[in-house]
């Protein structure tokens, strides 16, 4: 399955899932002053978005040094982004990253890790980079823009959820969902036609 940059950042935006931080953010900044969550929801996204460029820059050696081929990554991308879709759309069916609420002030964990940049968007960013290494420099530019995307609606998340509702969060979460299993089978017909290249007829 190739990209580009719309597609990329289509599918970045979608498994960073930023709706569905909203209500996670919400709870983990409840007790933290105001002038603190700008600086905080900032911090986090930054370091979110240095992680998922150091594994991509990084992904080819990763992939050498543990000997896994582009369909593998892909087949197995495909499948945990399934997963995480069956949870966004059916939240009792799939796997939800959403770990124990935290007291006090989130430091990289949990939000900028796993939330923001999760398995789905670590394996997202490592198999563009491997399948389509030539066009690194466009994935960095997907990634820094969905990031920013990301900063923006996590920034906005109490007036967001005062004007959506939970029941409005719900089924934007649940859309999401939908278009991301919809990709994830794609790139799992795509990983095993390249693993398999007689079923590609």
């Amino acid at each position: 399955m190739q990209h580009d940059f719309y597609s990329a950042l289509m599918v970045l935006l979608i498994v960073l899932d930023p709706l569905g931080n909203v209500p996670i953010v919400l709870s983990l900044l409840r007790n933290t002053p105001r002038e603190r969550r700008f600086a905080i929801v900032s911090r986090e996204c930054f370091f979110a978005l240095v992680i998922l460029l150091v594994f991509m820059w990084g992904g080819d050696r990763l992939l050498h040094v543990m000997h896994l081929t582009d369909a593998s990554l892909e087949i197995a991308g495909g499948v945990i982004l399934f997963l995480i879709a069956m949870g966004m759309a059916f939240p009792s069916m799939g796997v939800s990253f959403s770990g124990p609420e935290e007291e006090g002030e989130p430091v990289l964990v949990p939000l900028a890790i796993p939330m923001i940049a999760g398995p789905s968007s670590l394996a997202t960013v490592l198999l563009l980079a491997s399948r389509q290494p030539e066009r690194a420099w466009t994935w960095a530019a997907a990634i820094a823009l969905s990031m920013v995307v990301v900063w923006l609606v996590l920034l906005s998340a109490n007036a967001l959820a005062r004007r959506l509702g939970k029941s409005g969060l719900i089924a934007l979460e649940r859309l999401m969902g939908l278009l991301l299993a919809a990709m994830a089978v794609e790139m799992l017909i795509s990983g095993l036609r390249n693993a398999f290249p007689g079923i590609a007829q």
